[in-house]
């Protein structure tokens, strides 16, 4: 098969179509990822990219020759895939490339039970056994076609209950993505209960070649529909999802994001309500108000690296009840501990509807801080300009420097920034806060003027 490094990453394998991801690779990835696994039964799923349908099938092909029977679940988002993965207990794996361009394809692969797989633990081996290739082996394994979608959408409706809550609009983003398909199932189904949800749809289309945006919300730019849609229909809020529906942004009635961080603060405290004392997880780079918040709440924040592996991981050894990312990734135990951002959705609704403050207030009491949001800066040498800030602020008073991921400096006024370098691209990425905007865009400017001297 020759070098897959170009397309298998830290997480996931990703590639252009065909250049570096065809059906010949995508067939003998499944050979490996079945042989890695073990497992007797695999469950796939794919997107509405127009080439996810047949590397999903060849997939599955070089699945069964290793002997190992293959649940077609056919069209999801990568959310619906975690919990296929969940209630079958079948490793999984999701056609997919997210957010990225039409022309890029992937694989999100998890183990049983939505438990993530990367480099550290069986990615690496995945990639060196389809390099090597697999031959058949003894008698092939079954394909069955299986729609989950309606289970899927039920079990998300059994752990948030809107049917009591008042009357909302709200204006959808799919971004002619896989929203498209999974927002009417859950929130809108005529064949359920009615909920007092009018739900107004822009770009449910589904199309692979995003003929509207990119199906990327956390650019801005993605967004500029969805504000207007929302200022123009009065709606309460406004939800935007990317290519595979995982990740949600969310806009307030005034057509203004809400920070993800204020969602995971939001979601914490509902989730905590359940269960008091609970750990909540929380990267390290979403905003000092979560920490803060859950204490107050009575949880147990616990800090992380960014990255879906390092928060699933430190969930399940920490028992913690929700995690969440500044990148509107929301992770909840009692969804295998994956990301959904349908599931943040609703508990953003449910949130909303059950009393009478517009978003923008409800939100407010979840913003304590101003941020600069990540910076990217065009680096060669991202070490060198990483220990350039360092020596810079580390011996200042008050401030107090860790590695946990990237280089973290915070400060007793409760100002921090961080920066991490990109794991593809020669990029720094920088995020700050401080309990001010001038404050922000001085540490900003100061950190900047480092990187890019």
């Amino acid at each position: 098969m020759g070098d897959l490094g170009q397309i298998f990453k830290a997480y996931d394998v990703r590639g252009i179509v065909p250049d570096t991801l065809d059906e010949g690779v995508a067939r003998a990835v499944g050979a490996a990822f079945a042989r890695v696994n073990a497992a007797p039964s695999i469950v796939v799923a794919h997107d509405m990219r127009p080439s996810s349908p047949a590397l999903a099938a060849a997939f599955a092909e070089g699945a069964t020759g290793q002997g190992t029977d293959v649940v077609m679940a056919g069209l999801g988002s990568t959310d619906m895939l975690y919990f296929a993965s969940g209630r079958l207990e079948m490793p999984g794996a999701m056609f997919t490339a997210s957010h990225n361009p039409a022309q890029y394809n992937g694989i999100k692969m998890c183990r049983a039970g939505a438990a993530p797989i990367s480099s550290e633990t069986g990615l690496a081996e995945i990639r060196r056994l389809a390099e090597e290739g697999l031959a058949d082996t003894g008698a092939p394994g079954t394909v069955t076609e299986r729609d989950l979608l309606a289970d899927y959408a039920a079990y998300l409706r059994s752990l948030v209950d809107l049917s009591g809550m008042r009357p909302l609009k709200v204006v959808v983003d799919a971004g002619n993505g896989m929203g498209g398909h999974t927002v009417p199932a859950v929130l809108r189904d005529q064949l359920l209960d009615a909920l007092p949800l009018e739900i107004v749809p822009l770009y449910f289309e589904l199309d692979g070649t995003f003929p509207n945006h990119p199906a990327n919300p956390l650019d801005p730019d993605n967004l500029v529909d969805l504000q207007a849609a929302v200022r123009r229909t009065g709606a309460d809020a406004g939800l935007a999802f990317d290519g595979d529906a995982d990740r949600c942004f969310v806009i307030d009635e005034r057509g203004e994001p809400v920070p993800p961080s204020a969602i995971t603060a939001m979601v914490a405290v509902r989730e905590l309500a359940k269960e008091p004392g609970a750990p909540i997880i929380h990267n390290l780079i979403t905003s000092a108000a979560v920490p803060d918040i859950v204490r107050e709440h009575g949880g147990e924040p616990v800090r992380t690296r960014v990255g879906h592996s390092f928060i699933k991981e430190t969930m399940a050894r920490t028992g913690a009840v929700f995690g969440g990312e500044h990148s509107a990734h929301y992770y909840f135990r009692d969804f295998w501990r994956a990301d959904t951002g349908m599931l943040a959705a609703m508990h953003v609704l449910a949130a909303l509807g059950g009393g009478d403050e517009a978003l923008s207030d409800l939100t407010a009491q979840y913003t304590r801080y101003a941020a600069s949001g990540e910076i990217n800066s065009q680096v060669e040498d991202q070490e060198g300009r990483t220990a350039a800030v360092e020596r810079a602020f580390a011996g200042r008073d008050g401030a107090s420097v860790d590695r946990l991921d990237g280089l973290t400096v915070s400060f007793v006024d409760g100002s921090w920034f961080n920066l991490r370098a990109s794991n593809t691209e020669p990029l720094l990425r920088l995020n700050v806060e401080a309990p001010d905007t001038a404050g922000m865009e001085r540490l900003r400017d100061e950190v900047l003027a480092i990187v890019r001297a």
